[in-house]
């Protein structure tokens, strides 16, 4: 056999087989003509799902954390996002001035102050009394 042949014979199954399966897949189509858009309900639901459950609270925290920052003063005891301590000692466009020590003040941008510095509570006493 030469390569002629062989090649012949190849398209001839090829064709073959696609007489086959070519009536059933057009059959599976038509039975299945109906349910394209009940194909994409799961995907829908999938993305509703993500979006109330991880889009909408990020977009919510992000928003909080806007409000925080341009609510921030001069004195205002703050925490950056590399974890320093400090209070402001200016605030000028996008930079604050941060004094982390006495006479020790770094520059950092305004959007990575993560927040303000909680006050420490009181612990409450425990009243040890003996009956």
């Amino acid at each position: 056999m030469n390569t002629l042949s062989i090649k012949q014979s190849i398209s001839q199954a090829l064709a073959a087989i696609a007489l086959v399966v070519l009536p059933a897949n057009m059959a599976f189509a038509a039975e299945d003509a109906g349910g394209g858009i009940m194909s994409l309900v799961p995907l829908v639901l999938i993305m509703v799902i993500f979006w109330v459950l991880l889009i909408r609270p990020q977009q919510k925290r992000m928003k909080e954390h806007a409000e925080a920052l341009n609510a921030l003063k001069k004195g205002d005891k703050i925490i950056t996002g590399g974890g320093i301590l400090g209070r402001i000692m200016q605030i000028k466009d996008s930079v604050v001035t941060v004094e982390i020590a006495d006479g020790v003040s770094v520059r950092v941008k305004q959007d990575t102050i993560t927040g303000l510095q909680e006050s420490p509570k009181p612990q409450e006493k425990k009243d040890k009394k003996d009956k």
